[in-house]
């Protein structure tokens, strides 16, 4: 059987860029080249997409390594309707060998918020994950809070404001709603980044600017005392749940750079020590907002557990982080399913859906 050709796509213009370099890095590391063929596809901060090889991905083991702008290899471009050749080459319009499948493996903006997803629909290729509308409404936490409420599923109170509203509320209106600390963070943004904790008045003034450098839009949430607890999910028309985890911050909470530039930020318990009916509820409560929500492939959800029982899911990440220390791989290897594994799993997920999808008419004929 000749192997399919993957693309695992990476980088991106996102403040989670760095992050993308060490997730690529590890899936490419861990895919099996006796069925897989590979190819590495970078998007620079600057949003210009270049082949790359395996030895600048390898290079890329600091937290903080970013692909150059501009950086040298041929540019690419992605052309809509060709099939055989939806990658090419930008200066030489020489194509490239076929993909079967994309692993876009792209956190934060341009990448998990449905754009990517969307220009791989129009160029017919297969990709991994959800697609346009899950992926869109998965990263706006704003739009995700009102599905999942409309649908019954428990979210933390909160209050979405703009760049033009903001500015007018005031620490003690926000405090005596949802009482104080609260959190503040943007509705478009992912791995704690933008986000603060709440105390006071200048903190409130400092927490609106931070989020608001990176979305129009920002959440002001409860703060709500609980234990974090995370499962993976994975499937399309059928997900299932793994075991869940908890994250156990060695921080004030668990930040940007407890999650990826300190060691020690943060202890990870897996599996999570819960009671059978919470341990149940939890991974029945994953299931139902990943479907709520049109995931499909992969997705990590994320809850609070509270001390009395009480559970509420605190958001939902449609390209989960994929280290080989990051939660989504390592609570499917302890539910039985090894990375190299998972990213088979995936690959097989994303060319069924694709395979699916084809079949829909394009045309219109009237029923007899």
């Amino acid at each position: 059987m000749a192997k399919k050709r993957v693309g695992i796509l990476f980088g991106g213009k996102s403040v989670e860029h760095e992050v993308s370099l060490q997730s690529a890095r590890n899936v490419f590391e861990a895919i099996d080249r006796e069925k897989f063929d590979v190819a590495l596809i970078g998007i620079d901060k600057a949003g210009q997409w270049h082949v790359c090889d395996a030895a600048l991905l390898g290079a890329a083991t600091s937290p903080t390594a970013e692909l150059a702008a501009g950086m040298a290899g041929e540019s690419l471009a992605l052309v809509p309707g060709e099939t055989e050749r939806a990658l090419i080459g930008a200066g030489s319009l020489r194509g490239l060998p076929r993909l079967d499948v994309v692993f876009p493996v792209l956190h934060g903006t341009y990448g998990e918020d449905g754009t990517v997803q969307g220009l791989l629909k129009l160029a017919n290729v297969p990709f991994i994950g959800a697609g346009v509308l899950g992926s869109a409404v998965g990263m706006d936490k704003d739009i995700a809070k009102r599905i999942l409420r409309d649908a019954g599923i428990p979210v933390s109170r909160s209050v979405t404001l703009t760049t033009r509203t903001a500015a007018g509320v005031t620490f003690e209106e926000l405090a005596e709603k949802f009482g104080a600390p609260f959190f503040v963070k943007p509705a478009n943004s992912g791995s704690s980044v933008g986000v603060s904790k709440v105390r006071d008045a200048t903190g409130w003034a400092a927490a609106r600017a931070e989020a608001l450098r990176y979305d129009r839009k920002l959440l002001v949430e409860e703060f709500i005392r609980g234990r974090e607890i995370e499962v993976a999910v994975l499937g399309n028309d059928e997900p299932r749940a793994s075991v869940p985890g908890e994250i156990i911050p060695q921080r004030d909470f668990y930040s940007y750079e407890a999650k990826y530039l300190d060691e020690n930020g943060a202890l990870l318990r897996i599996p999570a020590e819960l009671p059978p009916t919470v341990r149940d509820r939890v991974r029945q409560l994953a299931v139902e907002t990943f479907t709520a929500l049109e995931c499909a492939g992969m997705a990590r959800v994320d809850f609070f557990v509270c001390a009395d029982g009480r559970v509420v899911v605190n958001e939902i990440n449609t390209i989960p982080g994929f280290t080989k220390i990051s939660m989504y791989p390592k609570l499917w290897e302890a539910t039985g399913v090894p990375y190299g594994k998972l990213i088979e799993c995936l690959i097989d997920l994303a060319i069924e859906r694709h395979q699916r999808e084809q079949q829909f008419e394009t045309s219109y004929r009237p029923a007899r």
